[in-house]
């Protein structure tokens, strides 16, 4: 199943995508798409229903971030060894763990705005994972049935402030509109093995990340198996699982982000998304 929440910032209702590409009203059936939504057992009854039975949404409404009342928005760094290179640092020997600001969460075609005395506002298509079983201990060999489904996240970073400004990664990373997620859930099921999925993005229709998910350092089981071990993961809660080699930072010479430019990226079978950039004011 393809899982989305669609309306106006603050009001959006639950939908499901069927077969044609059409988003179908859960609303319903469900109150929204959360942590409640997305447990096993509210999943299968999804997954029973004939999307046909379902109201049609008419025209094409805004899509809003596809997981509701998330309660922690995990990121890992430097999981690809491309990304690590281009950023002249050592693959690190653990995962590298930062929380995103929850108020960072938006539609995957909102605006993305760029945070005044921003100098190097920079971008990172990840693969997210969605967790619709929680717990805490989780094995490694146990891990992806902890997984609700996947989707696109947009890491959208301001490297001065990340790196340059002292403290931790995470006064770069929380930015309102700094992370995009969407534009649906695609439930576990449909994703065969997530270490072989394409990811990209592109600014201005120019490509700079080509990758796939076969090249991170610890791989999606390993991730949610080692942050069980220091936080206990509940459903709704968003892993973001790094980027791979491509960012602006890592360009000769780097390149960031302006007013006006548009990205879209995407990952194979999740889905794409399109934001352009504009000054916050």
């Amino acid at each position: 199943m393809k899982l989305l929440r669609y309306g106006e910032p603050g009001a959006e209702k639950p939908g499901m995508l069927d077969a044609e590409g059409r988003i179908r009203d859960l609303s319903g059936v469900i109150g929204d798409i959360d942590g409640k939504a997305i447990a096993p057992a509210s999943l299968q009854k999804l997954a029973a229903l004939d999307p046909a039975s379902l109201p049609l949404v008419d025209g094409e409404p805004r899509l809003g971030p596809c997981v509701a009342g998330v309660g922690k928005f995990v990121c890992i760094g430097l999981n690809y060894a491309d990304h690590a290179a281009e950023s002249k640092l050592d693959l690190p020997k653990e995962p590298v763990v930062f929380l995103k600001a929850n108020s960072a969460i938006c539609g995957p075609n909102d605006t993305v705005l760029i945070p005044r005395d921003s100098e190097k506002t920079d971008w990172e298509v990840e693969l997210g994972v969605i967790i619709g079983t929680g717990g805490k201990y989780i094995s490694e060999e146990d891990a992806l049935s902890h997984v609700a489904g996947y989707c696109v996240i947009n890491d959208v970073s301001e490297r001065a402030f990340q790196i340059e400004r002292g403290g931790t990664w995470d006064k770069g990373k929380g930015a309102d509109t700094f992370g995009p997620v969407g534009p649906w859930l695609v439930t576990a099921d449909e994703v065969a093995d997530p270490q072989a999925l394409k990811l990209w993005l592109d600014v201005d229709g120019k490509r700079y990340q080509d990758g796939t998910t076969a090249n991170m350092v610890f791989g999606v089981a390993h991730l949610i198996s080692y942050l069980s071990r220091f936080m206990s993961l509940a459903p709704g809660d968003i892993i973001s699982t790094g980027t791979p080699a491509g960012v602006g930072m890592g360009q000769k010479p780097p390149i960031y982000l302006r007013a006006g430019q548009v990205m879209e990226l995407g990952i194979e079978g999740l889905g794409t998304q399109r934001q352009k950039l504009a000054d916050d004011r």
